[in-house]
């Protein structure tokens, strides 16, 4: 099957389904070109969400660049 055969089909797959199959085409995709990935391996990622040291840090060199206003 090639790719204008496969267009009407994912056309007509539920809104879920079309996720599903878009996760499985990236997954593939980064498989190949040898992303170093490992499919339901969970990997961390840092996030600001209560990283109050960063705000402060952040808010002190504001200061200093503005010069204190």
């Amino acid at each position: 099957m090639n790719f204008a055969e496969l267009i009407p089909t994912l056309h007509e797959l539920p809104r879920s389904d079309k996720f599903r199959a878009m996760q499985f085409l990236t997954t593939e995709l980064a498989q190949e070109e040898g992303a170093g990935l490992v499919p339901g391996t969970e990997y961390p990622i840092w996030s600001p969400h209560d990283a109050t040291d960063a705000a402060a840090t952040l808010s002190q060199y504001l200061r200093e660049q503005t010069g204190g206003k």
